[in-house]
Parts: structure tokens; sequence; C-alpha cells
């Protein structure tokens, strides 16, 4: 999958956004796969690579986050980024994929072989399934939003001040944050988040995004990557961790290896964007988040790119007697 494709330079002013996984991730995905061409070509290489029918795993996952699902998910969003191309002319100056968007995101950077992340999300889903049943630390991740980061700062250092670890996983919007906590000091967390004005969303139970797990990012190194090769992108990867460009081989490997370890700093990302010039963002799949919160919106025209959209008949052309 090119980035740029053959029909001239990146047009000024736009980017490509791969999503995290979210509950709206497989509405409809199954069926993009199947009927939408150029999603048939690359589930064809993903069912080459996986010895079996990516579809078929994606229905029987039932919309869990399967090891299979996260692959299905993957191959739509580059899918529906190349649908993006070729239906919309398309063609971004850099791309982003904060959390799992960012497998996605090298992969149509040109810097991974589709193939080869195929291999790297089901494997890492293995290496990840070990590590928590091994040495589950009992974390969780809650989404808490109306929240400003000094009254965040007050809390969290409350929590410290009472012996409660903490970790912050995402920093979303200036007002919306992920926060690692242990699973005893959710509610804690909860109700003085409720007493600032602040609002818990939805609970995450697999978390990521923390120095806490640096046996794991170790782990995924020597078992998952060891032999896979990375490329140069042929466009600009924006970092998630920090916003920086990042265009070597070495730095987009990081990137996927460090999405264990650090967190999400999306201001970051949307300020890197900005300043290149983009104002029109193309998000490559559903999303439930990045693409819908005040800084992005407020920031950019946002375009959603869903499998709904793709599989939208065509405008009949006007007929001339």
């Amino acid at each position: 999958m090119t980035a740029s494709g053959s029909s001239g330079a990146p047009a000024a002013g736009t980017a490509v956004l791969f999503p995290g996984i979210s509950e709206d991730s497989f509405t409809g995905l199954d069926k993009f796969l199947l009927v939408n061409p150029l999603a048939r070509e690359l589930t064809a290489v993903a069912d080459a690579t996986l010895g079996g029918s990516l579809v078929d795993g994606l229905r029987a996952a039932g919309g869990q986050y399967t090891a299979l699902s996260r692959a299905a998910f993957l191959v739509g969003c580059v899918a529906l980024a190349g649908w993006a191309e070729q239906e919309h002319g398309v063609r971004p100056l850099s791309c982003v994929g904060p959390s799992f968007g960012g497998t996605a995101a090298a992969v149509y950077a040109g810097a991974l072989d589709l193939a080869d992340a195929v291999r790297l999300t089901i494997a890492w889903g293995r290496v990840f399934e070990e590590y928590f049943a091994r040495a589950d630390p009992g974390v969780v991740t809650q989404s808490l939003a109306r929240l400003p980061e000094p009254a965040l700062a007050e809390i969290l250092a409350d929590l410290d001040q009472a012996g409660h670890w903490h970790d912050v996983a995402g920093y979303v919007d200036t007002d919306f944050h992920l926060v690692s906590v242990l699973q005893e000091s959710l509610e804690l967390l909860q109700q003085r988040v409720r007493a600032v004005g602040g609002l818990p969303l939805y609970t995450m139970r697999q978390p990521l995004h923390s120095a806490l797990f640096a046996p794991l990012r170790e782990a995924v190194e020597a078992e998952v990557f060891t032999g896979v090769r990375f490329a140069d992108p042929r466009i600009p990867v924006v970092g998630d961790h920090d916003g920086r460009l990042l265009e070597s081989a070495d730095q987009v490997r990081t990137l996927l290896l460090d999405a264990i370890v650090r967190p999400v700093r999306w201001l970051e990302v949307v300020s890197t964007l900005r300043s290149r010039g983009v104002r029109r963002l193309w998000v490559a799949g559903s999303d439930g988040l990045w693409s819908r919160v005040n800084a992005t919106v407020e920031a950019f025209t946002v375009v959603p790119v869903t499998p709904q959209l793709a599989l939208r008949p065509r405008p009949a052309a006007a007929v001339s007697w």
C-alpha cells in the first residue's frame, strides 16, 4: 500500500488518522472485507499469512477483542485509507495512529509489510495473554472527561499521599485523560473525580501505556519483533507519544513497541499536524475517541471513512439524451 499513489505529490493540508479499537470498531467490517475490491485483496494477503479465513475469525470473535479481530480491524483500516485515495484523491503529507492504530499507520506509510503486520498482531496478542495470565498486576485504565489538568494533578497528588499507585496512560484533551490505577483504587479515583465535577466514563481491563509494563515490552520485542523488517516510511508518521515526525525504520519500530510503556499525548499530535499545515483529517476506520474530542474537531475538518461509507452505492451517472 502506498500513501502517495501514482497521480501526483501529496496535497498540502491533509493527514490520515488510524484509530485505536473501540466498541464500534467491528460494525460492518466483515461485509466490507468481503465486498470492497481493495479490502478483498488485502484480506487475501491476511488469509495466506494466517493459513485460514480472517473474516471467519472476525465473525467467530462476536465483537470481542481477539487477536484475529484486531488483525481484521488492521486490514480494514488500511483498506479504507486506500479506498479514500481511490475515491476521493486523498494524498496525505503524514499519518498517525494512536495506540493500536500505530500498526496500521506503519503499514500505510510503507514502513511495515501487511503480512508482517498481521503476524505481529497475532503474535502480540499471544504474548499479551501469556503475560497478563502470568503477571497481571491488577491495573485498570479509567477514562475521565470534564477534568482539566490542574484538577487531575490535585487528584493524583491525593492518591500519592494515600499510597495508591497511578499512571496517566493518555492525555487526550485539555479536560480528557486516561488514568491507570490498581483495581482496588478505582472506586476512590471515580469518587474524587465526581467530587470536582469530572465524569468517569469507561474502564479498560487490559491496560497499556505505562512504564509498569516494561517487562512486557521486552518480551514483545524479543518474541514478536525479532526478524521483522521495517523500512523508512514514504511519508512521515507522527508519533503519538510526543508529536515527533518519524521518518526512519527504527523510529517506527520503536514507536510500536513504546505504545506499551509510554502515554499517548494527543495534543502534541494535533500541534504537529497543525504546524505542518494540516487542516483536513481523514479517519480510516470506526473511531470512538481521537477524532471526536474538542482538540481535534476544533483544529481540523474531520472526514470519517468507515466501512458503511465505503459500501454505499455510488450515485448513478447522469444520462444525456
